[in-house]
């Protein structure tokens, strides 16, 4: 599907800080009285130096015939170098805040650093007669794309490993690292080979404002195609003759809107073939995974009333021919192509009469390749009870399903082709389905590339709170399954080893996925290990306000004793539909053996398997997203899991709404919460069309122009809303200056006026970090996100009082 421009967080951000300059003044502290618990903030450890002072230029916003003075509104202006001169003065003070916490910070980078693999892998996957892998190499922050030729059997295969032997040794496609060391910084956007094998396209950002540009490399010649550099370039498809490339531009506005077709080696234009005139819609291309057809998809963010999508198809083997019409669009109507055979099969939510009116879940369709502009569809495959669909891959002789059942992930494979004689539609147990066995305890199942349609197998990524990620390849055919990898877990040394012994990863994988010669698959096993010994992980149903469960998912140690005394870390996101990162992570470890429970609350708005979960909570929706995480909230203090005022929350990009929104509405319900590149500014954002994202989040957020809806927006947008002369949870902002997603004045702006209406002892506990050089995806190195993540934790245990029991 579609994977749209969001106002999300990866969850790995990276910040590096150049601090330019130092002009802030030493003051004693002014007397306050302070309601804060536990611990009172007069007690930690606050610098002499008082946090800056930003200017105050005054402002009037006007709107629907209402004004407010925004006296810092001149911090949206980027170019200004008071700006500058004001985040380099925070960054100090974040510094000068967290100065006895270096050597805390340290210790926790070291325990970091110490569970990663020196060097790290990823199991080779087969795409044709070739094997393509990536690696960290000892030492470096970023990845290696490699492959290596696979031989065929008989004649063919002798010949190939010959060849193998002597002359096509590993071939390094891509190299990360080269890029930052020469831009002094590197984002890939996306890769994709050619169907030949004999070329690359790739996408980069080498400054942090996501303006990816597209490169060509002749993988024979190792040298970039001459005029094949690009800007402001999203997806690409190649057609099937490997010398035309499909590829979206996008706008001013980091809008997908374009798509030209290049030809490699020509000196002519590239010609526009589509342009996208809506604002509200983004255009994305792919090809279809048996590489007859190529399809522009034309969608809004989301699918709601003012959101649909525009599907368009042309022959792989014949761009001159025109392209056709799928379907015209129709409110909150999605449709996703597959081909097969004869057959276009296609994952939609349209209106029909064998599901349930105002029901938005997906079904499948199906119609024969030469009909598919004529609308003569037949309803095909219909979910079972509590099960929906949620995507779907097509391979020569299998069909894929994502399927979640009651919000948790499931696959299954269907023969192909699929010949049935009923007329009518099917459910998916009447086509003998073989669903994937996974661990019971399983939270997420990411597919791998899975690029070649001939395979018999599909590669996935599972993962959970409690279980390092695994690489399994299901063996559709056989209807048996292999673990190709198991993340591995280094210096365990701060854990005790009975609670490790159990989970040991896969022996043949301690060496390595593959040896330094040729890349080999690891023998056959059937088991997966995970740390359940180690650590509890719980799934919750939680009461909302109007009675919605709400998923809550609760880890902690198992030498914990949940009694009403530990702190907590509750993380939420409710936004565009994506669900909230439930997988894996070894820095997680660090808190956990400090007694923390860490809390994954599923709000309304994210993802939660139906559809509806989503339309829940945007829009005129949105509190639900809000009261859901408060519920989630005060279910883990008053079921004992945490101290009454211990609770510590962090919310990333649009999250961080969700964790802001909160705190003004409930100001005692955490403690301290950490806001990485947070969205807070809602009013002033989205009342501005000129800025990236604005009007393709009218359909998550709603419509600024529309008084109603300016009202409602206003009634929640955390930087409007924040209250006078209240103490406010300690806080760390964080924030990039280059980001083009979420405007760095929006934390700016948050901690200025939010140190400004607060106390004057709880405000020297808010701080902000901003990265000078990066965008808003970070940077993404692995060490140096130790150095990142080492300090959120130790901000939370200073302002815990946690500092002297690490």
């Amino acid at each position: 599907m579609l994977q749209s421009l969001l106002r999300k967080q990866n969850p790995k951000l990276i910040f590096r800080i150049y601090l330019q300059t130092f002009l802030s003044a030493f003051t004693t502290s002014t007397p306050s009285t302070c309601t804060r618990p536990y611990p009172p903030p007069s007690s930690l450890c606050i610098p002499l130096r008082r946090p800056p002072i930003p200017k105050k230029v005054p402002f009037t916003v006007s709107v629907h015939g209402r004004s407010w003075l925004d006296p810092y509104h001149w911090m949206s202006n980027t170019g200004d170098p008071d700006l500058v001169d004001y985040l380099t003065k925070e960054n100090f003070y974040a510094m000068d805040f967290m100065a006895d916490t270096e050597s805390l910070r340290r210790k926790l980078a070291a325990q970091m650093r110490r569970r990663m693999l020196p060097r790290v892998l990823t199991p080779p996957e087969r795409w044709g007669s070739w094997l393509y892998y990536q690696y960290v190499p000892e030492g470096k922050e970023y990845p290696i794309l490699c492959r290596k030729l696979e031989g065929y059997d008989g004649f063919a295969k002798k010949a190939v490993n010959y060849l193998r032997g002597t002359i096509l040794k590993e071939e390094i496609l891509l190299d990360w690292n080269e890029i930052a060391q020469q831009f002094g910084y590197v984002h890939i956007g996306t890769c994709r080979v050619s169907p030949n094998h004999k070329f690359l396209a790739y996408t980069v950002d080498i400054s942090g404002h996501e303006i990816f540009i597209l490169h060509v490399k002749d993988l024979q010649t190792g040298y970039i195609v001459p005029s094949s550099k690009v800007e402001r370039v999203v997806s690409v498809a190649w057609s099937e003759d490997n010398i035309h490339l499909l590829y979206t531009v996008c706008d001013q506005n980091l809008r997908p809107c374009r798509v030209f077709c290049k030809k490699l080696g020509s000196k002519k234009k590239d010609n526009l073939i589509f342009e996208e005139h809506d604002p509200g819609c983004c255009v994305d291309i792919t090809s279809t995974k048996d590489g007859k057809f190529i399809t522009i998809n034309s969608n809004s963010r989301s699918s709601s009333e003012e959101g649909c999508i525009l599907v368009r198809i042309i022959n792989a083997t014949d761009l001159q021919c025109e392209f056709c019409l799928v379907r015209k669009r129709v409110p909150s109507v999605q449709y996703f192509l597959e081909h097969h055979g004869t057959y276009f099969y296609i994952l939609t939510n349209a209106p029909s009469k064998n599901k349930p009116p105002n029901v938005l879940d997906y079904y499948i369709s199906r119609c024969r390749d030469e009909d598919i502009a004529l609308g003569d569809w037949q309803d095909f495959i219909l979910p079972s009870q509590d099960i929906t669909f949620q995507d779907m891959d097509m391979f020569e002789e299998h069909l894929v399903l994502f399927i979640h059942q009651k919000g948790l992930p499931m696959l299954c494979s269907i023969n192909m082709p699929i010949d049935i004689k009923s007329k009518g539609p099917v459910c998916v147990e009447d086509l003998d389905p073989w669903f994937f066995p996974m661990p019971s305890n399983i939270c997420s199942a990411a597919p791998g590339s899975n690029h070649d349609f001939f395979a018999k197998s599909y590669r996935l990524v599972l993962s959970s709170p409690v279980m390092p990620d695994v690489i399994v390849d299901y063996n559709m055919a056989e209807k048996t399954f292999t673990i190709v990898h198991q993340e591995e877990v280094d210096g365990l040394v701060d854990m005790d080893s009975d609670l490790y012994c159990n989970n040991k990863i896969i022996n043949d994988l301690k060496k390595s996925v593959y040896d330094k010669e040729t890349p080999q698959f690891p023998k056959k096993s059937q088991n997966w290990s995970n740390f359940c010994r180690a650590f509890v992980c719980e799934r919750k149903e939680v009461a909302s306000i109007d009675g919605v469960s709400i998923p809550l998912t609760i880890l902690y140690s198992s030498k914990l004793t949940c009694n009403g005394q530990s702190p907590c870390l509750l993380l939420g996101y409710g936004a565009y539909g994506e669900e909230l990162d439930k997988t894996w992570c070894t820095d997680r470890i660090s808190l956990l053996n400090q007694g923390f429970v860490i809390a994954f609350a599923d709000v309304r708005g994210g993802g939660g398997g139906c559809t509806s979960w989503h339309h829940e909570g945007v829009r005129s929706n949105k509190l639900n997203s809000i009261y859901d995480f408060v519920a989630c909230g005060k279910y883990l203090k008053s079921e004992g899991y945490v101290h009454q005022n211990r609770l510590c929350a962090v919310g990333f990009s649009a999250g961080g709404l969700l964790v802001a929104a909160t705190v003004n509405m409930f100001p005692d319900l955490f403690r301290a919460v950490i806001l990485k590149v947070p969205f807070l500014d809602v009013c002033n954002t989205m009342l501005d069309s000129s800025l990236p994202l604005t009007m393709l989040d009218y359909e998550e957020f709603g419509d600024p122009r529309i008084e109603s809806v300016f009202e409602f927006l206003r009634s929640y947008s955390p930087y409007d809303n924040i209250s006078e002369g209240t103490c406010t949870p300690s806080m760390l902002v964080m924030a990039s200056f280059n980001d083009s997603r979420v405007g760095v004045w929006e934390a700016a702006k948050w901690v200025a006026k939010v140190r400004e209406n607060s106390c004057s002892t709880c405000s020297k506990s808010v701080i902000l970090r901003t990265n000078m050089g990066c965008g808003h995806f970070g940077e993404g190195g692995r060490y140096k996100q130790c150095e990142d993540t080492s300090f959120e934790y130790a901000f939370l245990m200073k302002v815990l009082g946690m500092t002297q029991t690490t």
